[in-house]
């Protein structure tokens, strides 16, 4: 697939796909108004710290949403009229668009001689729509996106002592890596919140692809929303590949969900490319379709392996291949755990099908108090409410079993089978395959999500060194 910064081939197309979506706008907002008007916790909590009433709030929110209801009805024309031009331009839509921002400095030389390290981040951002984001007890959607944009370009630099020449133990972290080359994201759905991502990090890192999944009618079913993918790199993208499940049920069918593999050029030695390969992924996410994903998990590692195979030169050199996103199964899913991926790519943070390491703690987490459901508990904002609070909390057994959300099982239910001791319910993954001489670093960073989305980022070093004689 070219690399274009549109992700249409004409400006004629382009002109048609803004006028379909400002006809289908009116609507779109009425009904993300219509959905905003659900209270996050947080929201209910500020409301009784200014003492309103809660019979003058249901009143205002039933007055809202006639006249929401009224403003849909009377949009509903235009957008009939917009998806009808809406739908033919998706279809000659390429599925994603990539920025390259000039003016950055090109990626050093590599001497095969000497060992190098790449860091991934992966993260589920939760950047739906402000109404759809309020079913995660969230909401604010732009104001999140700035949030989480700026720190994933400003993260400061780590402590000297965290500057490790040899391994160190897996770390909870309250604030990004400082070197990050790779940051894949899943969930970034809403279109300022992908602008506004590619703005900030555009500075750092100049070759971002966004906008993944081809939207409309696709294989039988609508499509509404992307795939929510997102990827930014330091490094040069040589090529890109999107693949959509075809197999999606239920809400889920409503997004182009499926894979995104890149292949990156990491320099040249002696005449021969340096390459790398990074897999982006976000699964069915209902507890009981386990059998969905694992049919996804099979299509998306034969998508990676005929990528590689596509996209390798004679003399190549691969420094990695990495595959991550949310998998949205945990280490009591065992049809899932057993899945040929983890017999490809190796998952630092699991033992064995079933068991994770001891130090590896989940990443799923309810940002603001919530009402009791299956796997959350029902924390309380201040040990949780900023990065440093949310780290010293996770640090410890207790706030773990308080603020982790547990493993489940397919009926959506707590497992009481779960092993011990309580470690929450992983599933961000961040997985590898095994190159010579690779050194796994896992680290769980909670800097810019603490309250700002339902999942903790998850990040991993690999240190590359040469092979042996």
């Amino acid at each position: 697939m070219l690399l274009r910064e549109s992700p249409f081939s004409s400006r004629a197309l382009v002109a048609l796909d803004g006028l379909a979506s400002g006809l289908l706008a009116p609507s779109f907002w009425v009904v993300n108004r219509l959905l905003d008007l659900r209270q996050t916790t947080a929201e209910r909590r500020r409301q009784r710290q200014r003492r309103c009433g809660s019979c003058r709030s249901c009143t205002g929110q039933a007055l809202a949403g006639l006249a929401y209801s009224t403003l849909l009805l009377l949009s509903l024309p235009l957008a009939a009229l917009g998806l009808l031009l809406w739908l033919p331009v998706q279809a000659a839509r390429r599925p994603f668009a990539y920025q390259y921002t000039a003016g950055t400095a090109p990626a050093e030389p590599w001497d095969l001689r000497q060992r190098r390290s790449f860091t991934f981040i992966s993260a589920n951002v939760c950047l739906l729509p402000s109404g759809l984001a309020k079913f995660s007890n969230l909401g604010q959607t732009p104001q999140r996106a700035t949030y989480i944009a700026r720190h994933l370009a400003l993260a400061p630099p780590d402590p000297p002592s965290a500057q490790a020449a040899e391994p160190v133990p897996a770390v909870l972290s309250e604030r990004f890596p400082a070197d990050a080359d790779f940051i894949c994201l899943q969930e970034v759905f809403e279109a300022g919140a992908a602008a506004c991502l590619r703005r900030w990090l555009g500075g750092t890192f100049p070759h971002i692809i966004s906008e993944v999944g081809a939207r409309g009618l696709w294989g039988g079913q609508l499509k509404v929303l992307n795939s929510g993918l997102f990827l930014a790199s330091r490094y040069p993208l040589l090529a890109v590949r999107y693949h959509g499940f075809p197999n999606g049920a239920r809400e889920d069918a409503l997004a182009a969900k499926g894979l995104l593999a890149v292949q990156v050029l990491l320099g040249s030695a002696q005449g021969q490319r340096i390459v790398g390969y990074v897999g982006c992924t976000h699964l069915q996410a209902p507890a009981g379709d386990a059998a969905v994903r694992d049919a996804q998990l099979t299509l998306g590692l034969r998508w990676l392996q005929q990528f590689r195979e596509a996209q390798e030169q004679r003399g190549d050199v691969v420094a990695f291949d990495v595959f991550c996103g949310d998998l949205n199964f945990d280490n009591c899913d065992e049809l899932n755990q057993r899945h040929r991926l983890f017999e490809v790519y190796q998952d630092p943070c699991r033992r064995e099908p079933g068991q994770d390491a001891p130090w590896a703690i989940g990443g799923t987490c309810p940002p603001t108090p919530s009402p009791p459901s299956p796997g959350h508990p029902r924390p309380q904002p201040r040990p949780v409410s900023t990065p440093e609070k949310l780290k010293r909390t996770l640090s410890q057994p207790a706030g773990q079993q308080q603020y982790l959300a547990g493993p489940i099982l397919s009926s959506g239910q707590p497992d009481p089978a779960a092993p011990g001791p309580w470690q929450g319910r992983r599933v961000d993954y961040i997985l590898y395959r095994q190159h010579h001489g690779t050194l796994p670093l896992q680290t769980v960073s909670a800097r810019a999500l603490a309250t700002r989305s339902d999942h903790l980022p998850v990040a991993l070093r690999l240190d590359v060194t040469p092979a042996s004689p």
